[in-house]
């Protein structure tokens, strides 16, 4: 339920969550483009999560000077420490310490939002990318609901606390990596206690793998949507069959589309993730242009890019690819990685999607609306492919 800002490096990395944001570490790196004024920021220190509460309460409020000030925020009050008066005798900061089983994550656009963690790990886990959640402490588990509700109680606390020092509404991400594997009853009672909890409750977000929906009918999702529900963040990784089959997604094209589908006819916003480089050298042609198909039936609302990367090795990934041809799995250089995000965008058939390849692992960040902004943005690919390695965000400053 702490409020932070993101992690200069992560320890574990999978970009299939939308993630590689390690919420219990601090440091200047933004996962939202920004990168270290110098190589030294990229190791900031652990804090416990009292100290990150703190201080993304004052970055939200303005305070030191932050580079967005939020409507509603006080930037001359600095937030007090909660006391019995809250609901939590004592205080809520040294309630707030051990509360997670670390580490943590969270998409790049939730920083800042309050984080509840209704399940620990992930319940596929199987993804030969993704090492996110394979630390011993890390085992699937959903917790129960009275833990749950005894986090809530806590989160109220810090909502009251910082709405009294003028923050805005508060905001709760759903962790950790797929809270939304939970029955939809469950999920129901969660969001109404939030209610009961903050009644002033703006939103509420959670990350969901296609398999998630499949035992959720669209009344479902539109229940869930009534009681604060706004935004999933899926993980499709690629539209290719073949590229998921090799790397143990366990989806495939089809059920992707049927997830995302099912979002929008409950009126729920979908963010979904391609991850370039995934299939390799020998795949990247096929796991662009499959991927350009897949998001061009979906529609999706939001559409981020990210790159594969293996921070713990790649041999766990190259197992799946080595029956190929020659050398297997085969990593894309970074202007190849440029290569294969300009023949996916030039595929892309898109109305109205918001794009992003804004995150850490990227090597070139690109902002816009499709199909509105895409000459501009293969442009930007056209102009960075020319200039070569220097225009490209170098590797210690990607955070990995």
């Amino acid at each position: 339920m702490a409020r932070t800002r993101g992690g200069a490096r992560a320890p574990l990395f999978c970009p299939g969550a939308f993630a590689l944001a390690v919420v219990l570490r601090m440091s200047r790196l933004q996962l939202d483009g920004e990168i270290p004024q110098r190589p030294s920021d990229r190791g900031a220190a652990w804090l416990s999560v009292a100290e990150l509460h703190a201080r993304e309460t004052q970055r939200r409020c303005g305070i030191r000077g932050h580079r967005s000030r939020r409507p509603g925020c006080d930037p001359g009050r600095v937030p007090r420490r909660a006391t019995a008066e809250d609901g939590v005798e004592g205080g809520v900061f040294g309630a707030l310490d051990g509360l997670y089983v670390e580490p943590v994550f969270r998409p790049p656009a939730e920083a800042g939002n309050l984080i509840l963690q209704l399940t620990n790990g992930c319940s596929w886990n199987r993804c030969s990318f993704c090492e996110m959640y394979t630390a011993p402490q890390k085992a699937f588990r959903a917790k129960p609901l009275d833990e749950v509700t005894a986090d809530l109680r806590l989160l109220g606390a810090v909502s009251r606390m910082e709405t009294s020092s003028g923050a805005p509404p508060p905001r709760i991400f759903l962790a950790d990596g797929d809270a939304m594997s939970l029955p939809a009853s469950r999920l129901r009672e969660v969001l109404e206690a939030a209610q009961v909890e903050m009644p002033d409750l703006a939103r509420v977000s959670s990350y969901c793998l296609p398999r998630n929906l499949r035992t959720k009918s669209v009344d479902d999702l539109r229940a869930l949507r009534a009681l604060g529900l706004r935004t999933l963040y899926v993980g499709c990784e690629s539209g290719d069959d073949e590229v998921l089959r090799r790397v143990g997604k366990g989806e495939t094209r089809a059920s992707s589309l049927e997830a995302l589908q099912k979002l929008r006819a409950a009126g729920l916003k979908s963010s979904v993730m391609i991850l370039h480089g995934l299939g390799g050298r020998q795949l990247s042609r096929q796991h662009a242009e499959s991927s350009a198909a897949l998001m061009s039936e979906a529609q999706p609302d939001l559409l981020s890019t990210l790159v594969v990367s293996f921070p713990l090795g790649m041999e766990r990934h190259a197992e799946g690819f080595a029956d190929l041809p020659g050398d297997g799995f085969q990593q894309l250089e970074p202007l190849e990685i440029l290569d294969e995000m300009t023949h996916f965008i030039e595929r892309l058939d898109l109305r109205k999607t918001i794009f992003r390849s804004d995150h850490a692992s990227n090597y070139l960040s690109l902002k816009g609306v499709l199909g509105r902004d895409r000459p501009r943005l293969l442009a930007e690919l056209a102009a960075a492919r020319r200039a070569g390695p220097a225009a490209l965000t170098p590797e210690w400053a990607r955070g990995l």
